[in-house]
């Protein structure tokens, strides 16, 4: 990226991405060999691999939201931390706390690892559908 404001841009952008349910806008932000890697979860390669799996668990949701709690950015990486907002069945809105690194290539995000508590998401999704965010 050439700057810190791209960076951020680029983050602003692809969240914004999820938050509309569109996987196709989602993925097209990783690089071709793109990796995203859920650390309790399975590795994913590859920009089609990520668009499925993105497709997947949009699909089972009722919509998701996000709250950034601290974004930085130093060269190309990203840091955020953050709540994923998951709409539940009761109406109510569940909050899984996640940590994310992002190593961003020539634009797009080359690596993604997200870092969360994987019995909280469990729970969550028990609440919201099957999906995993």
């Amino acid at each position: 990226m050439s700057t810190e404001a791209d960076a951020r841009n680029l983050v602003q952008e692809f969240f914004a991405a999820w938050t509309k349910g569109d996987a196709d806008l989602a993925a097209s932000f990783f690089t071709e060999d793109g990796v995203y890697d859920n650390i309790p979860m399975t590795r994913i390669e590859g920009r089609e691999a990520i668009r499925e799996t993105i497709a997947g668990w949009l699909s089972q949701l009722d919509g998701i939201d996000f709250r950034f709690e601290n974004v930085l950015v130093q060269g190309n990486l990203v840091a955020m931390e953050r709540y994923d907002l998951v709409p539940a069945k009761d109406g109510s809105t569940k909050e899984l706390g996640a940590m994310g690194i992002m190593e961003l290539r020539d634009g797009k995000i080359a690596a993604w690892r997200e870092y969360f508590d994987l019995a909280q998401l469990v729970a969550i999704s028990g609440d919201a559908g099957e999906g995993s965010p």
